[in-house]
């Protein structure tokens, strides 16, 4: 161990170290996270679990968002493995990965809804310190 300021506990140090994330993991899961951080991918991917799939002109009519705007979510959706396109001469129709990743996006954005729901006021954290 480092030489600390203050008594150190090996046990929980060493309990840290085998459980928490990995720096690899959290960069993953960062990256992933920046890409459901944006309002339009997040709705997008909501879009795309309440049917099997739809082309950008209809995604963008169901969300009231340019087209524009949604072919490049709908772009870093794919980058990012989440979303899957199909092409059907000229047009193209996206649709969430099927599987295992569909169903942990699915519980993973309903997680994510309830804890937005139970979202502390800002300020909280500073009325515990005093």
């Amino acid at each position: 161990m480092t030489d600390h300021g203050h008594p150190v506990d090996p046990d929980r140090v060493t309990a840290v170290q085998h459980e928490a994330l990995s720096a690899s993991e959290a960069e993953a899961m960062g990256g992933l996270l920046t890409v459901l951080a944006d309002p339009l991918r997040a709705r997008i991917l909501s879009a795309l679990l309440a049917t099997q799939e739809m082309c950008v002109g209809d995604l963008a009519l169901a969300l009231g968002a340019s087209e524009d705007a949604v072919s490049y979510g709908l772009r870093l959706l794919r980058t990012a493995g989440l979303v899957r396109r199909r092409r059907e001469g000229r047009m193209g129709y996206y649709r969430l990965r099927d599987g295992a990743a569909r169903e942990a996006l699915e519980a993973s954005l309903s997680r994510l809804r309830h804890l937005t729901a139970l979202h502390p006021e800002a300020g909280a954290d500073e009325a515990d310190e005093e």
